[in-house]
């Protein structure tokens, strides 16, 4: 097994709520709420669940764009949680991010040479020739032409932008780099491409991945493990062959079976979930999951917070549900 990357220990972000003339604090949004993780040099990590469960939240406080409110990041076996200023310099240049709309994350009035380049000028590339020499080489790598580096963003498709993303997220030749919804913003004939090209720049720069989406069947095809979030917590991860062919948590069997088939006779186990999403603000007691779920045992999931547990047949298949992965305490 590979060395640890990048490490997130109980890693906890709230985002408070304020209110009334004085701007005072009434509640807080739980956005990640005590995530363990680890991202191993070389391989890709999916990261999947429903909109609003946090998954953006923790790609962005894993390359410290946002400060954890509680918790560890550990980065190549240095604490980086609490990190400024130039300390955290360093760590920016070897931790990237790949934004999910390839509009609003490029400046219209900036040329995408420019935008490119930025990085370089901001860690010391300070030479303007080496700079357009680098940038040319990053366009070519993405599919673009050199030429293009004096064009604005208006100029370019959606998937050409995003090709632009991913050329400012690698300029730096970083380690580990959090993809976040890459494609979602992208016309499907598109999106196969762009795919294409980042698991090819994996391979040619040795990229860590931490790729965000709430499209199964695109992890899938991208990620070497996968972990489901829900609200705000990692319920279920393993290996992608494992846990598309047996899943264990109830919330990660719906959403599997809601990936469209391209055979609409083929029998299936459509598992629709009842109520709503809970909210983050007041999150349920016990198990998060509990007021959806088909399986939920009264007095047990509605109580006592589960915690994720390796399954009895595959100490690497870990989920947290007290029915299909019972604490060895209570067994």
């Amino acid at each position: 097994m590979p060395e640890p990357l990048i490490v997130a220990d109980n890693l906890v972000k709230q985002f408070p709520i304020k209110a009334g003339i004085l701007q005072r604090e009434v509640a807080t949004v739980n956005a990640v709420a005590g995530v363990d993780l680890t991202i191993h040099r070389g391989e890709t990590v999916g990261l999947v669940g429903e909109s609003g469960c946090g998954k953006s939240t923790l790609g962005r406080t894993l390359v410290r764009l946002l400060t954890p409110t509680s918790g560890r990041v550990i980065f190549d076996g240095e604490d980086v949680t609490d990190l400024q200023g130039s300390k955290l310099k360093p760590f920016r240049r070897r931790a990237q991010i790949i934004f999910q709309d390839p509009y609003s994350s490029l400046d219209p009035r900036t040329q995408i040479g420019n935008s490119i380049a930025e990085g370089l000028r901001l860690h010391g590339v300070s030479n303007k020739d080496e700079r357009q020499e680098r940038v040319g080489e990053m366009l070519e790598l993405v599919g673009l032409q050199p030429r293009h580096a004096s064009r604005y963003p208006h100029e370019f498709s959606g998937g050409q932008r995003q090709r632009i993303g991913l050329a400012r997220a690698l300029i730096l030749k970083p380690d580990f780099v959090v993809a976040d919804e890459p494609v979602s913003a992208l016309d499907v004939s598109v999106q196969a491409q762009v795919l294409n090209l980042l698991k090819e720049l994996q391979q040619e720069l040795d990229l860590t991945l931490l790729f965000v989406a709430h499209n199964l069947a695109v992890v899938e095809h991208m990620s070497d493990r996968v972990a489901v979030m829900y609200l705000g917590r990692v319920v279920e991860i393993t290996d992608r062959e494992h846990l598309y062919a047996n899943p264990l948590h109830p919330y990660t069997e719906a959403l599997l079976s809601a990936i469209p088939m391209p055979d609409p006779d083929r029998p299936r186990n459509r598992q629709i979930l009842q109520g709503e999403v809970p909210s983050p603000i007041d999150p349920p007691s016990g198990c998060y999951f509990h007021p959806r779920c088909p399986i939920a045992v009264e007095g047990l999931c509605d109580v006592v917070d589960p915690e994720l547990i390796p399954s009895s047949t595959n100490p690497a298949h870990r989920a947290a549900c007290h029915v299909r992965c019972p604490s060895p305490a209570r067994l």
